[in-house]
Parts: C-alpha cells; structure tokens; sequence
C-alpha cells in the first residue's frame, strides 16, 4: 500500500505589519511647494520604487534643502530610512517631523506606527493610532492600521472589531475583507469567513488568495467540486501559486483523476523544484498510471532532495518491491525507513527476515 504525504502549507500571508509606499493623492498645500523641491521628491518616489534607497535619501535631502517643511518628503524619508536602510531611529525622527508640519496628515501619523510595531513598540503604535482616530474617528487608512496590529498581536476579538470598523465605513476595503476572513476561519468559524471571502471576489474576481482559502474551506468541509473550481480560479488569476496546484493535486487523486493529478504535481515541480514531497507524490501517481520508470525517477529525487523523508524512503521501497521485483533496493530503503524512525510492522518483519 502507497501513503501519500500531503504538506501543510500556508495558505495567506503571515500578518506581519509589511510596510509599502503607495502615492497619495495630491493634497491640499501641495501647490505651495516649490518646483526644485518637488522634482527632487519626484525623483526620490521613483528611486524608492526601484528600491534605489541611496540614491531616494539623496534625492529627498535635496527636496528638504528645498523646502525644509515638505511633509510628503519627510513621510517618505521615514520609509527610506525604515524599508531600506533599516534605521527605525531616524525613520521615526522623520515621520514625526512630517507629522509636526503637518498634524493632519494621516498617512504619516500610519506609519509612524507602523515603525513603532517594526521595533515591537505596539503600545505606542496603538497610541499613535487612538490619537489619529480621536481626530479623525472614519479614517480608514488609520482603522485598517490598528486592525493589523491588534491582528499581528494576535487580539483577535479587538481586531475583528476594527475591520468591522473599517468595512462599515468601506464595504469594499479588501485587506478589510480579506484579514477578517482570515481570522473566522482560524476560528474554524468557516460561515463568516466564506462570507466575507465570497464578497471579496465578488468586488475583485482576481484575488488568489481569496479563491484559495475558499478552495482550503471547501475542502474542509469535503465540498470537493467547490473546492476544486475554487483552487482553478486561484491559478486563473495567480498561475504560479503552487500550493493551489499542490491541493488540487490530491482532489484529483481522491477523485480517480490521475492523469489531472499528475499535470498539477508536475506544475508544482516546475514552479519549485526543491519541492521534495511533490516529487514523492508524483511518484505515487505514476506508479498507479503504470509509468513506472517516470515513477522511479520522481521517487529517486525525492529522495536526494531530502534523504531523511521516512515516507518517501517507505514508498520507494514499496515500489521496488511491488513494482520492479526487487527485494534488494527495496530493502535498502526499508533500512534507512526503519533507521529514521518509520513504524510499520510489516516493514520491520521483512527487514528482520532478511538480515
């Protein structure tokens, strides 16, 4: 008998607070801003965008020269020293000097918690953020930040309560959506979180990991055709999410649907080699396909790709004694099955009988 081994991957983003720069919208005293400054700001969002941090602090110091109260400047002198100089230090110093000229630019207010999380500070964090919410109770750029940090601190029941928030001013806010549902379904609360999921693609049909979790709900509840149009539209709109192709692997499997389960795996290898236990597993499938010197193959690199896999040395060892009539090899894997540890009696009385 042939075990399939099927790796738990994950299937969202870890709730890390990911800092990213995004250009705002022109706001209001913008216009006053002299032209060289300007340009050189210019030239610092496109350095930044390139991840060209030395030449982006160049390029803002110049605009600050410019004009020494240029809050977007200063906001974005904080990402620089923050994102690609790692200096939360002089990041913050930046963020709060943008907010001292600005005291309503809420962006700013954002990521300075945002730098105060980065360094584990979560209580001044969420002070920055109570005081922006105070001023500005609907912000749902300041919402959304205390949500992720109440969720990246694991407080669930406060973090849920402030994606409601957000979602009651923005029905259509996707990390909203898509982080609340994320928290339901760690909840097995897989109601709520289909929900929310289901409105997510409704507003954006292309959000992969939204079908995927989708995809993961289904199968959890043994709704197997949904999960499987769930994880094909996954791939419609990320092909080269492996985990996707991964689990429809195993739907194919238990589905009879080799021939598709082997395509997936083959995907999966294509996409990442490495991926000792997808080589295992197409090994399983083309054995049942009758491929076997395709099978041997799959097996053999699992094998080198990760020599102590216990049950890709017991399904190599099955192969060759089922398949190739070949005690020998098989024992040979039987041996170094039993070495690391593997249980299986019938294994080990073979082993015992041959020695």
């Amino acid at each position: 008998m042939q075990h399939l081994l099927r790796g738990t991957l994950p299937y969202a983003v870890a709730l890390l607070l990911v800092l990213s720069f995004s250009l705002l919208p022109a706001r209001e005293g913008l216009s006053e801003v002299s032209d060289p400054a300007k340009r050189y700001y210019q030239l610092g969002v496109k350095a930044f965008q390139q991840k060209d941090y030395d030449s982006a602090a160049e390029a803002l110091r110049k605009a600050l020269e410019a004009q020494p109260q240029y809050a977007e400047a200063l906001d974005l002198l904080g990402q620089v020293y923050l994102i690609g100089k790692k200096r939360p230090g002089e990041a913050i110093a930046a963020f709060k000097k943008a907010i001292e000229v600005d005291p309503n630019f809420i962006q700013a207010h954002v990521d300075l918690a945002d730098a105060y999380a980065s360094q584990g500070k979560t209580a001044e964090a969420e002070q920055v953020l109570k005081h922006v919410l105070q001023r500005s109770p609907r912000s749902t750029e300041a919402l959304l930040a205390l949500a992720k940090l109440y969720d990246g601190e694991r407080a669930d029941d406060k973090a849920i309560e402030a994606y409601r928030a957000v979602l009651a001013g923005k029905p259509d806010q996707q990390e909203a959506l898509y982080y609340l549902a994320e928290i339901y379904d760690s909840r097995s609360d897989l109601p709520q979180a289909r929900g929310l999921l289901k409105q997510l693609v409704k507003i954006n049909p292309k959000h992969a990991d939204a079908w995927y979790m989708l995809g993961h709900i289904a199968e959890r509840e043994s709704n197997f055709a949904e999960a499987t149009n769930a994880y094909r539209q996954a791939v419609l709109a990320k092909p080269d999410l492996v985990d996707a192709h991964y689990n429809l692997s195993f739907i194919y499997r238990a589905q009879n649907a080799q021939e598709e389960a082997a395509r997936e795996l083959r995907e999966v290898i294509r996409l990442r080699p490495e991926y000792a236990e997808a080589h295992m597993n197409l090994g399983v499938v083309l054995t049942g396909l009758a491929k076997l010197d395709e099978a041997e193959q799959a097996y053999q690199m699992s094998v080198s790709l990760k020599p102590n896999m216990t049950e890709a040395r017991y399904n190599l060892g099955i192969f060759y004694e089922l398949h190739r009539k070949d005690m020998l090899r098989a024992l040979i894997q039987y041996r170094k099955y039993l070495d690391l540890g593997g249980k299986d009696e019938r294994v080990a009385r073979i082993v015992r009988q041959n020695r």
